[in-house]
């Protein structure tokens, strides 16, 4: 058997390994576009396999494809989509900038697979053609930036949802552990008015259920596909049926309610949904960077730092300090927020890199787009398991400190005014004394008074004001 088979397309004849799917297009991007190794991944490479399934289905329906033909195109394809011929997708996300390499990846795998699955042989165009018959009433214009938004919306429905619900329901369950413990709240890393441990944690939850919501709130636009736009966005070549049907098709494969785009001009010109969505991944980028950095501070110690919090041992965090431990899970997902941070700047610049008609950094937007769904979800997931709900608290330690809160004359400045309150605290942390103790020693209020003003349980709750909690 030899070594290689050749393949021929517009440009001649290519040698291709003999056992390789692909054939002449994709050997050429191949020896072209040696650049990263960073290949497509399996959720893009599955979105494409989809987009021609449901092609050769919406075109054997119209009678534009025989049913023998759309049939063995459609169970070729259904094995792309269930990942059987990843390894026949070599190509490198840095090629040319509308991925029209990457389709015709797509096209020559489902082709030589389809004719091998009628009993012929490979690169056999009269039997399957990948362009006539696999490509039929599409342009790589409207398929690639339809896959770009069919394989985010799987990732999202499929990965990161779910990851967030879990975060929510870990961040929600330890804000209901830790509601009855007061800490010492902090502005500025400076010392502030007291708040609940659990409290912060409901902020985390919070934070994490708006960006949840954030992302639901892009899905409608990363719906509409621009497919059945073909080359420039008029249609050329397709049936005025094939967008509507192909994105009924694609909303019946995959349970998401994917519809024809309201513009196909706009759908493959522009990427603007795929900024959209980057945001708001970048969105929940920084709520986890915050989140992480708040667990490393209040873990901080054991013994010099705040030790209001202890994260789970994970591993040894030194190779010369015996016994140290370090905060790993928050400072991995603070790392995952930071290339998401970047991947965000890469979606934007790429998305306004389009010119006219189409867009030329496609392959990018996907690779960076993707990849931002896939760290956050893992990072999510890791964070709950590895991370959250593992934390203990150090509950007297955080009680005693914010007792001895000098700032806590705050709840005293409408009964002696603020310079006086003032004069208080600068008074107790002068003398390390408490602001009882200060009070008391300079006659400003009895110690009935200071016994109902500083309960700082109640500083914690809604409407207190004056030592009158908002329940009287």
């Amino acid at each position: 058997m030899s070594e290689v088979r050749v393949e021929r397309d517009a440009l001649g004849e290519v040698p291709v390994p003999a056992g390789a799917l692909w054939g002449a297009q994709t050997q050429r991007a191949i020896e072209n576009f040696p650049i990263s190794g960073i290949r497509f991944p399996r959720v893009f490479i599955r979105a494409l396999g989809l987009v021609k399934l449901c092609a050769a289905k919406v075109n054997k329906e119209l009678g534009l494809l025989d049913e023998r033909r759309a049939d063995a195109i459609m169970q070729a394809a259904r094995e792309v989509v269930e990942g059987k011929l990843d390894d026949h997708f070599p190509l490198d996300i840095f090629q040319t900038g509308s991925a029209t390499s990457t389709n015709m990846n797509a096209n020559e795998v489902i082709a030589n697979r389809a004719c091998e699955i009628l009993g012929g042989q490979r690169g056999d165009k009269s039997l399957v053609h990948p362009n006539d018959h696999v490509n039929l009433g599409q342009s790589s214009n409207d398929v690639i930036p339809s896959c770009i938004h069919i394989a985010a919306a799987l990732a999202i429905h499929e990965q990161l949802l779910p990851a967030l619900e879990r975060l929510c329901a870990a961040l929600r369950e330890k804000a209901k552990e830790f509601d009855d413990i007061v800490k010492t709240g902090r502005t500025h890393l400076m010392d502030a008015m007291p708040v609940r441990l659990g409290q912060e944690f409901s902020g985390y939850a919070a934070q994490i259920a708006w960006c949840k919501e954030r992302i639901e709130a892009t899905l409608p636009r990363l719906y509409e596909l621009a497919l059945g736009g073909t080359a420039v966005g008029t249609g050329i070549n397709t049936h005025p049926e094939f967008g509507k049907r192909i994105a009924e098709a694609l909303a019946q494969e995959t349970g998401i309610p994917f519809r024809e785009t309201r513009n196909h001009f706009a759908a493959q010109a522009a990427m603007e949904t795929a900024v959209e969505v980057s945001g708001a991944l970048k969105t929940l980028a920084v709520a986890l960077y915050k989140i992480a950095n708040d667990l490393r501070w209040m873990n901080s110690g054991p013994q010099a730092g705040l030790a209001e919090i202890r994260l789970p041992a994970l591993q040894p965090g030194s190779s010369i300090m015996p016994g140290k431990i370090n905060p790993v899970i928050p400072e991995a997902v603070m790392m995952v927020a930071m290339e998401v941070f970047g991947a965000d700047v890469t979606v934007t610049a790429a998305a306004a890199s389009g010119n006219f008609e189409l867009n030329v950094a496609l392959p990018v937007i996907a690779h960076n787009l993707l990849k931002s769904i896939t760290l956050l979800a893992n990072a999510c997931d890791v964070f709950v398991s590895k991370c959250i709900a593992g934390i203990v608290s150090n509950r007297e330690h955080m009680e005693r400190l914010a007792a001895q809160n000098a700032i806590l004359a705050t709840a005293l400045a409408p009964y002696i005014g603020y310079d006086k309150a003032a004069e208080v605290v600068k008074k107790a942390m002068a003398e390390n004394k408490t602001i009882r103790e200060v009070v008391l020693e300079m006659g400003l209020m009895s110690a009935k008074e200071l016994d109902k003003l500083l309960d700082i349980r109640k500083m914690t709750e809604g409407g207190f004001v004056a030592g009158i909690s908002a329940a009287g």
